[in-house]
């Protein structure tokens, strides 16, 4: 007999041996010790096939021998053989039901350790067939008497919810969950708060339900349980909608003890519960107001505290505090002190700070704002110098009576001469300029003396800016241009942009001494130019000179809008999301969850659509374990059978694709509309107001506009229009419009625009942008010789071609084919009833070539259906549609999957405009 490893007596019994290389012939020792009748043995060798699992080595071919070891009444050694068992049970389902018998033996076990282990590994092993046996253990861990097992079973319906979210509920599992809120063990009511929590979460419904008696429960158990725990339970009071201010001024004053907790997640959670009660209490009264002004107090030291945590720690509470001051600033308005930078701040902490000072400055504490980032702006660290000379002048631009102050330490760090500190300094003066114009001009001076050291664009393109508009105040204004025009062609598109607009500016200010060189810069920009942006303003620009000089000042040298503060620069809606989210990722990244969680609903999915393709069995297989993701209820969530028969037949639509609507059926006609919007307003087009919209008729794209004579006496009879460049290179077939008859004064009219799409006039698309809906239009009234500009958003819609059909293999195809990253994820909610109504759905598609594929209920989330569709536009890009209902709900999920990831937001919008259409 071969003479057994054994290895209880090296290293010290230290683990880190079991990582060591292993020779040749590993896997048959391993198996001999897995067989010894040595219990220390055994147990190393299950350590020994645990490492080279941990390292990834393939160990799977010992699953029987290592099951084996199961038989055993050493905790030790049944957690290793579990672990194993979790790991390997997807790839060996059938050997893993041999060990079902002793998961429901253990769990009878007297042992509750060995219990709560038998139904936390059942559990975590996502085998459908291992469900059925989990079930009546289960159901006996979540009455068991040990509050160990019953915490662990709550977890465990979290996960069997995931697999089976039908066997759950079939078993009153829930309600079992429910009743363990009113546990006497506070461990117990958090985890079945966490499980409600989870599966609330991923079934899309209300399973907690708190009531008035389960919410005295859950504040009760929030001073005795676990940190985590508190945690829980305080996520789940910040969805619970009080009653009146009364009732959420009782729960705050339950939660306020957590702002003390050493734990930072805790105190942060606490911090949501509150801002999110003191929304309920706003507007109830005086003594409400109070009852707010005593929390604003009590909130700020807890925040303050959380500043004195590791850099991390920091950080995360930093990007917090940055959304709670743009909702509630005067909880901190008193503590700016505390987000000044200390001199060992990682640089990401400074950053932040930097961003939460400008929003807490204010004209009492400018002074010290100001000496403080006057030092910044001496630190060797280059990027953060920029960010805080910029911060010098965005508080110039938010404090109208500080502006002064803030431009004199920014001409103190122009004397330093320090190359990026001046650069920086030029960019935000002029953004101070636009503020404030005609108010600082008197330090131009200063800032020409410093032309030398420019040589970044933007700092360039600024100083440009400034020349122009200002050259009349400016004695060499000519000359100094002329020395930026000598590397004209070399300039970056910025920098040679804002050259033709000040010199243009300048010659219309001062035409004799600038004829020359303003002729010079066009015929650079038109003829010497391939920059279509360039070409296309000197274009317009030699139009204006040349036709009407008088309109080109209007034009050129009109009053422009002063700039805006951005310090609150989140949309109303979305901080209101944010700040639900305090304690979450959404508030580190300033997202929605939707717009960064990919695959929580299981968009990223291959669709199931195949109706009998029995020669794709093994990449059935394949994709079934590339794409089982959590959650049951999304489409492709849990255990969808990807590209499976099984019972989910495809029903054929009642209207085809590209043929005549079911007139008489519930599929209607539809005939695309434009939607209507206003472009262009009465001042600023010779009296007249224009609505634009775009659609297609008859394989023709059309932009109708609505034209309404408010104050011109003279009748709109003829119309010239001009496309500019877009990202659809769309031009009008004619650029004459007769209007027949003729808009007097005080009536209107219609006409509409035959569109095609030239490549000549396609706008390229900068790289990793988005693409502008923007069309830019010129129109002159040629009966007053009127020319004005306006901009209308294009419907991508209008673009969809007649042969954008694919069949479903080449749908499946080209799915699987296109990155997960370029999946666009929204959800279209308040639809009307014929958007909910999916044949009506496929109907109104097609009657805008947006062409049904397949559906297909979701498994396990019944009342779900997931219905894919094709679309191509006529330029060649296309575009493939996941739209998902659910019977009772005037909402859809809406996928969008596209190679030219850049016009894949237009896509969506389109696919939502013809929803909410």
């Amino acid at each position: 007999m071969p003479p057994i490893v054994g290895g209880n007596k090296d290293a010290g019994g230290s683990d880190s041996r079991f990582f060591t290389t292993q020779k040749k012939g590993e896997m048959h020792e391993l198996r001999l010790e897995l067989h010894s009748t040595d219990r220390t043995t055994k147990v190393d060798a299950v350590k020994k096939v645990i490492a080279s699992m941990t390292v990834g080595k393939d160990v799977s071919m010992l699953f029987t021998d290592v099951l084996n070891c199961v038989q055993t009444g050493n905790i030790e050694l049944k957690k290793l053989v579990y672990l194993y068992l979790i790991n390997y049970a997807k790839s060996q389902p059938e050997l893993t039901l041999l060990a079902v018998n002793t998961f429901v033996k253990d769990a009878n076990d007297p042992n509750p350790l060995i219990r709560a282990l038998a139904v936390r590994t059942m559990g975590c092993i996502r085998v459908d067939r291992i469900t059925e046996y989990l079930c009546e253990p289960l159901s006996r861990a979540l009455r068991d008497e040990d509050p160990y097992v019953r915490k662990t079973a709550a977890v465990c319906v979290a996960k069997l919810y995931d697999i089976a979210p039908a066997l759950v509920q079939e078993r009153g599992f829930l309600e079992t969950l429910h009743d363990l809120i009113s546990d006497s063990n506070p461990s117990v009511v958090a985890n079945s708060v966490a499980a409600l929590s989870e599966i609330a979460e991923t079934s899309g419904q209300d399973v907690m339900k708190i009531s008035a008696s389960v919410l005295q429960k859950l504040l009760a158990a929030l001073n005795e349980c676990t940190e985590w725990g508190q945690v829980f339970i305080l996520d789940s009071l910040a969805k619970y909608p009080p009653a009146d201010s009364r009732e959420a001024e009782g729960i705050i004053e339950r939660v306020t003890p957590r702002l003390q907790h050493a734990n930072s997640a805790v105190v942060m959670s606490a911090v949501k519960v509150i801002l999110y009660y003191m929304e309920v209490m706003s507007g109830s009264g005086a003594a409400s107001a109070d009852s707010i002004r005593n929390l604003t107090r009590k909130l700020a030291p807890p925040l303050v505290t959380l500043l004195n945590s590791e850099p991390e720690i920091q950080y995360v509470a930093l990007r917090n505090i940055n959304l709670i001051v743009q909702k509630r600033p005067n909880i901190l308005e008193n503590e700016i002190k505390v987000f000044f930078c200390k001199y060992n701040d990682p640089i990401y902490v400074k950053m932040e700070k930097l961003e939460i000072i400008i929003k807490l400055v204010s004209e009492r504490n400018i002074d010290q704002v100001l000496l403080e980032l006057k030092e910044y702006a001496t630190e060797v660290d280059v990027d953060f110098v920029r960010k805080s000379v910029s911060a010098i002048g965005r508080c110039a631009v938010k404090l109208e009576r500080a502006a002064e102050r803030c431009i004199g330490v920014l001409l103190e760090l122009i004397q330093t001469k320090v190359n990026y500190v001046v650069q920086e300094s030029v960019i935000v003066i002029k953004d101070i300029f636009r503020r404030y114009p005609n108010r600082y001009e008197s330090i131009i001076a200063t800032l020409c003396d410093n032309l030398d050291t420019l040589d970044e664009p933007q700092a360039k393109a600024s100083m440009i800016w400034i020349i122009g508009e200002y050259a009349e105040r400016i004695d060499n204004a000519d000359e100094l241009l002329d020395t930026f025009l000598e590397t004209f062609e070399e300039e970056d598109p910025a920098v040679q942009l804002q050259l033709l607009t000040a010199t243009v500016k300048c010659f219309l200010k001062n035409p004799e001494d600038t004829q020359d060189m303003v002729q010079r810069v066009l015929d650079l920009a038109t003829e010497e130019s391939d920059n279509p942006d360039l070409r296309d303003r000197g274009f317009i620009y030699w139009r204006l000179l040349s036709t009407d000089p008088e309109a080109a000042k209007l034009v050129v040298l009109g009053d422009k809008p002063v700039i805006e503060d951005d310090t609150y620069k989140l949309e109303p809606h979305l901080l209101n999301v944010l700040i639900g989210q305090i304690a979450t990722l959404s508030s580190i990244y300033h997202k929605p969850p939707e717009a960064f969680v990919v695959r929580a609903h299981g968009g990223g999915a291959v669709p199931d659509m195949s109706g009998g393709i029995e020669e794709e069995d093994e990449e059935e297989e394949e994709y079934e374990d590339e794409n089982d993701v959590s959650g049951g209820a999304g489409s492709g969530g849990g255990a969808v059978d990807l590209l499976d028969m099984g019972g989910m037949g495809i029903s054929e639509p009642k209207a085809a694709a590209g043929g005549t609507g079911d007139v008489f059926g519930d599929g209607g006609s539809y005939e695309p509309k434009a939607v209507m919007t206003q472009v262009c307003s009465a001042d600023k087009s010779g009296g007249l107001t224009i609505m634009a919209g775009f659609r297609q008729v008859q394989n023709t794209i059309k932009m109708e506009l609505e034209i309404e004579n408010v104050g011109s006496s003279v009748p709109v009879s003829s119309l010239a229009i001009q496309l500019n460049k877009n990202a659809f290179g769309l031009s009008p077939a004619s650029q004459q419009i007769s209007l027949n008859p003729p808009i007097a004064q005080g009536a209107s009219g219609a006409c509409t625009v035959d569109l095609l799409v030239t490549p000549a006039m396609l706008a390229p698309v900068p790289a990793e942008q988005p693409a502008s809906p923007q069309i830019q239009i010129a129109i002159k009234n040629m009966a007053t010789g009127n020319v004005f500009y306006f901009a209308a958003n294009f419907a991508l819609e209008a673009m969809f071609a007649p042969d954008g059909a694919l069949d479903r293999t080449a749908f499946i195809d080209m799915w699987k084919s296109i990155d997960d990253r370029k999946e666009l994820f929204g959800t279209v909610s308040d639809l009307p009833p014929s958007s909910v109504n999916i044949e009506q759905v496929q109907a109104k598609f097609a009657a805008n070539n947006v062409f049904f594929i397949a559906r297909r209920p979701v498994p396990n989330a019944e009342g779900q259906e997931v219905v894919y569709f094709s679309m191509r536009t006529v330029s060649g890009m296309e575009f493939l549609c996941e739209c998902t209902f659910k019977a009772g709900v005037n909402a859809c999920k809406v996928c969008i999957k596209t190679e030219k990831a850049s016009y894949g937001l237009l896509a969506k919008a389109a696919i939502e405009s013809l929803l909410r259409s």
